[in-house]
């Protein structure tokens, strides 16, 4: 019994310990299944995001090649869209040019038209002219059959003479224009090329000098006891000395270059050496008077070798020292006389012309200025005369005498000089004309051409370079207005002295006037 329940007990604990273990079987292999379930699910998480990630750069691989394919197309396209754009411009450029061209001809063809308006009405005009023409001619013709030979001959001989003299002076306006501009063209070349290489400067020449003194005191040492030392100085050297209040200096008034240059250098001696007495005022004048003598030959000498200039007389030489202290305008002579020396000389050698001539009778042309009262006439009557005296050739004479136009020039040389002369004269700052006398001129300019009766008025213009002169139009025609003008230049010529040349404008004005009622 007991071995049955023992059984049966021990059968009840198997079947309990095998259902136990089964149980825990099953619970363990659920949870190998659920883990294993669970790492396939895992995995499978895994593999679709490595698929999706793969899945998305595939896509983007893509992405970017199309789009990188798009944007080359795009390229393309934008390329031949810029060449079919050029291609447009160019033809639209070439559209341009044609429309310009088309324009142009356009206008030209206007202009033509017009032209050939103008010349039919022009031919239109001159037709009526000639209809006219031929009416006169038609009735003059029937008063000849009326005339007698002799009024016949004397009508026919006036209007040739009418029609020659008309054709004589359009000839004569277009022969001197011509030859104008010619001469014109050629003088401007050389003395632009003589102007080009002239280069002087000028100082303007003043009546006072003055000295500066060590001290006040000096002043009084030259006015010296009861003035006899200035009185003394001022009998020697020809000039005005004025001492005043301004401290340390005195001043010199004299017209004369020469005295008072003689007057300075003696006055600043005497200060230097402080022996202020009238003999030694007397001694010192005498020896400044000498040596300054003496340099203005020397400097003459030294500019007649810079010259080129040979075998000039001692004498003509002394003649020309003596223009260093002339003026002429406030012009130093001899500065102007080696100016034109130099200009005659240049334009010469342009021209192929004899330039050691032309330099020595630019030199001398002046040399008449040189003397005081001792010779009587005018400058260039005296300088051909002192020539003569001293040997100079006909053509050096000549040219002394004709370079202010009172006698007719024998050689170009002469020419050059009195060209030389003016220009040298003319030039801007180099002389001073007084007030009086420039209005002088500019009224003997316009009185002249007043006395011509078809002269309405004239006016000169130009600081008297010019003059304009206003022509009645009821009493001359276009040719009468010029043989006006040429006449009062020539009138102007004949009595007027003047440096370079007067214009003469003769401006003939018609006006006709009518009124609407």
């Amino acid at each position: 019994m007991s071995t049955i329940l023992f059984s049966i007990l021990t059968l009840i604990l198997g079947l309990v310990i095998g259902y136990l273990g089964v149980y825990f079987l099953q619970i363990k292999r659920k949870e190998y299944l659920k883990q294993k379930s669970d790492d396939i699910i895992k995995n499978a998480e895994i593999e679709r995001e490595n698929m999706l990630k793969k899945a998305e750069i595939d896509v983007k691989d893509y992405t970017l090649t199309a789009r990188n394919q798009i944007d080359e197309e795009i390229r393309e396209k934008r390329k031949e869209i810029q060449k079919w754009e050029k291609r447009l411009q160019i033809k639209e450029e070439a559209l341009d040019k044609k429309q310009f061209q088309l324009d142009t001809k356009q206008e030209q063809l206007n202009k033509k038209l017009e032209d050939l308006k103008a010349k039919e009405e022009l031919l239109d005009q001159e037709s009526a002219k000639l209809t006219s023409l031929l009416e006169e001619q038609k009735k003059k013709i029937e008063e000849i059959a009326k005339m007698t030979t002799e009024d016949a001959k004397e009508y026919l001989i006036k209007q040739i003479e009418e029609s020659a003299k008309k054709e004589a002076v359009v000839r004569l306006r277009e022969i001197e224009e011509e030859v104008n501009e010619n001469a014109k063209k050629i003088s401007q070349k050389i003395l632009s090329l003589t102007m080009e290489k002239m280069a002087s400067t000028f100082v303007m020449e003043k009546t006072i000098s003055t000295v500066s003194l060590p001290n006040d005191e000096m002043k009084g040492r030259i006015i010296g006891r009861e003035g006899r030392n200035i009185r003394s100085f001022e009998k020697e050297t020809g000039v005005d000395l004025i001492i005043d209040d301004t401290p340390e200096v005195v001043v010199i008034s004299s017209f004369d270059a020469k005295r008072r240059e003689i007057a300075k250098v003696t006055l600043e001696k005497l200060i230097q050496d402080g022996r202020i007495h009238p003999a030694r005022i007397e001694e010192v004048v005498e020896k400044v008077r000498q040596e300054l003598e003496q340099e203005a030959i020397d400097e003459v000498k030294s500019l007649i070798f810079d010259l080129g200039i040979e075998n000039l007389h001692p004498e003509i030489t002394r003649h020309l020292s003596m223009l260093k202290y002339r003026t002429s305008y406030t012009q130093n002579v001899l500065a102007h006389s080696v100016e034109v020396a130099y200009m005659s000389g240049i334009m010469a050698a342009e021209l192929g012309l004899n330039v050691k001539l032309a330099k020595r009778a630019g030199l001398l042309h002046d040399i008449g200025k040189s003397t005081d009262q001792e010779m009587e006439g005018s400058h260039t009557t005296i300088g051909a005369e002192i020539a003569r005296k001293y040997g100079e050739n006909e053509y050096v004479i000549n040219a002394i005498m004709s370079h202010h136009g009172e006698v007719e020039p024998n050689c170009i040389e002469s020419v050059l000089v009195s060209i030389a002369d003016t220009l040298s004269a003319a030039r801007p700052g180099a002389r001073m004309e007084v007030l009086e006398n420039y209005i002088k001129r500019l009224e003997e300019l316009e009185k002249i051409a007043k006395k011509y009766k078809n002269v309405k008025n004239a006016y000169a213009i130009q600081a008297g370079r010019e003059l304009r002169v206003i022509i009645e139009d009821e009493f001359t025609n276009d040719n009468d207005a010029y043989l006006t003008a040429k006449e009062i230049a020539e009138e102007i010529k004949e009595n007027m002295t003047y440096t370079g040349h007067v214009k003469v404008v003769a401006i003939r004005e018609l006006r006709a006037i009518e009124y609407a009622n």
